[in-house]
Formats: structure tokens, C-alpha cells, sequence
């Protein structure tokens, strides 16, 4: 292993961690039909992704995933199993993020955007619309094409 240069306090020695932002979020298949939310943010405004958010200090990545959903579509899910962790390099003055990413199914709830997304919705996987991110992208081509993770 290479060593990498570390921001390190002169005075005390402390070093300090650029760990990366960890997400989760979703995959909620209904049918031929995957679940997606539009941004109203960037990185990647005005595309779909799958609902997801960022993990909070303390919190269960699967209880993040949950609440993700709930709050960006008003639907209740429950998490099935994992799909697969990817990797997001840092871009621009982003930092790298590391993406955890879930089956679920609906339990409950009415479909409604919520939260930073201004429309949610399920759509067929013949007729997909603009989709954001890299791992968005790789999770529905697999559900695609039922290519198990590797």
C-alpha cells in the first residue's frame, strides 16, 4: 500500500481524515417499473435518481435508506436486501462519497414529491427518463438485465 500525504497539525500531531460522505438509498421495483425521483439540486439538477440522501451521524444506513424514500416520494418502504456499495471518485470541489444501495418494496403511502425532489414517480424500464449518477445508472441497468451484483 502507497502511503498518501496527511493533513497533520504541527503542533499536536492530530491528523486530520478527509473520510468521504457516505449516501444511501434505494432501488423500489413495482412490476417492469422502477421508482425515481427528480432533483432540485445539484450535483445533477433536473435529472432522476433513485431516492436517496446522505447518512446521518448515528443513524442505520437501512433506517437512512427508509427515510430517504419517505421523504423525497411519502411512500413507507421496507428494505429488502442489499444491491450493491459504490464508489464516487471526487469531482470537482466535491469530495468522494460512498454509496450503499437497497431493495425495497412500498408498504405504505401515497406517491408525492417531497423534500429536494420536485417529482417522483414510477416509470417502465423501456421508457426511462434522463438519469443521474453513475451508480443510479448501473443499479437499473443490472435490474435491466437481472444481472446479480458481482
Amino acid at each position: 500500500m502507497m502511503d498518501k500525504p496527511r493533513r497533520v497539525c504541527p503542533a499536536c500531531g492530530f491528523v486530520y481524515f478527509t473520510d468521504p460522505k457516505v449516501g444511501v438509498g434505494v432501488l423500489v421495483v413495482q412490476g417492469e417499473e422502477v421508482l425515481l425521483v427528480r432533483r432540485l439540486m445539484n450535483p445533477e439538477r433536473g435529472k432522476w435518481s433513485l431516492p436517496a440522501g446522505f447518512l446521518d451521524h448515528g443513524e442505520d444506513p437501512q433506517e437512512t435508506a427508509a427515510r430517504e424514500v419517505w421523504e423525497e416520494t411519502h411512500l413507507r418502504v421496507a428494505i429488502d436486501g442489499l444491491v450493491d456499495v459504490y464508489y464516487n471518485p471526487p469531482a470537482g470541489a466535491g469530495g468522494a462519497s460512498v454509496f450503499i444501495l437497497y431493495y425495497g418494496h412500498v408498504v405504505d403511502g401515497e406517491l408525492q414529491a417531497g423534500d429536494d425532489a420536485d417529482a417522483a414517480a414510477f416509470f417502465h424500464l423501456n421508457a426511462l427518463p434522463e438519469l443521474a449518477f453513475r451508480s443510479t445508472q448501473e443499479a437499473i441497468a443490472r435490474w435491466q438485465t437481472r444481472v446479480p451484483p458481482p
